[in-house]
């Protein structure tokens, strides 16, 4: 597989991109002044425990965060000195999730002793060996600090700018004439499936509907990794009868493990809704700033 990593500087931003055989397969916005923290290695003070949820609030000095129990929470106390790794990113209005650096002496105070990687390294360790083009040399210089292969390419973004910056909208278009709408919530991200005119075939209406929502499925679940949408996901595909389409749960589940972060189909609820739960570590795109 040929796969290539695209970095484009637009206003202080960094766009993202990973691309495989030319198709966009990852992408991202990136601050380099204000990152969000995943992976960063911090000093921080347990100020409260919350048993209720499970784990403490810790001081990191800009800020607090959670380190629940089943990340090395239980045994601490309030007042206890601790290093500690941002394991989410704050997003959706609350702070950063974190876990116990045991083997981390925390500092004399709380705040930051380490930078985390960034999201580039994230598609690095999918493909280790793939270059890096960059269309700014300042961005060059930047990622050489911390990356081998990085290229200066003043087009490094031109073969899928028009298709990332498609990303900015709820609706995206799907095989066969159908339509995808985000609507993120504070609970969750529902995902309603419009067929358009793709279903309005005579005669078997039914198997109709089946094969087109077969169809739009692994577009459906590359939206969502490209988009990150995580958490609680609720997909409403369409036409089809709430009690057939678990029938879909196949195809589903098989796109679906091709997501890095390996989202998992739950199932489908009595209203025929697909449930998915797809791990949080970064913000969404939609929360992002652009």
């Amino acid at each position: 597989m040929n796969a290539v990593i695209r970095a484009g500087l637009r206003g202080g931003t960094v766009h993202l991109v990973l691309t495989e055989s030319g198709t966009l397969a990852g992408y991202t916005r990136w601050r380099p002044d204000a990152p969000d923290g995943v992976g960063d290695l911090c000093s921080g003070r347990i100020t409260a425990r919350a048993s209720a949820l499970g784990g403490v609030f810790v001081d990191l000095g800009d800020g607090s965060g959670f380190l629940p129990d089943s990340a090395g929470g239980k045994s601490l106390a309030e007042g206890d000195a601790v290093a500690v790794r941002i394991t989410r990113a704050p997003q959706g209005g609350k702070g950063p999730r974190l876990a116990l650096a045991q083997d981390v002496a925390p500092g004399a105070k709380p705040g930051l002793l380490a930078r985390g990687p960034g999201p580039i390294a994230e598609f690095r360790a999918l493909h280790p060996a793939a270059p890096i083009l960059a269309d700014d040399w300042e961005l060059v210089a930047l990622l050489r600090a911390a990356h081998e292969g990085v290229a200066h390419d003043p087009a490094s973004l031109a073969p899928v700018e028009e298709e990332i910056a498609a990303l900015a909208e709820p609706v995206f278009a799907l095989p066969q004439g159908a339509r995808g709408t985000v609507c993120p919530t504070p609970a969750l991200t529902a995902i309603d499936i419009d067929a358009g005119a793709a279903t309005a075939e005579r005669g078997d209406k039914p198997g109709a509907q089946l094969r087109l929502n077969r169809a739009i499925i692994p577009e459906l679940a590359r939206q969502i990794l490209l988009r990150n949408l995580a958490g609680a996901i609720l997909v409403d595909f369409a036409g089809m009868k709430p009690a057939v389409r678990p029938k879909l749960a196949p195809d589903l589940a098989a796109a679906l493990a091709r997501d890095p972060l390996r989202p998992r189909l739950l199932g489908f609820s009595a209203l025929g809704f697909a449930e998915i739960s797809r791990p949080r570590i970064r913000p969404p795109l939609h929360e992002l700033p652009p």
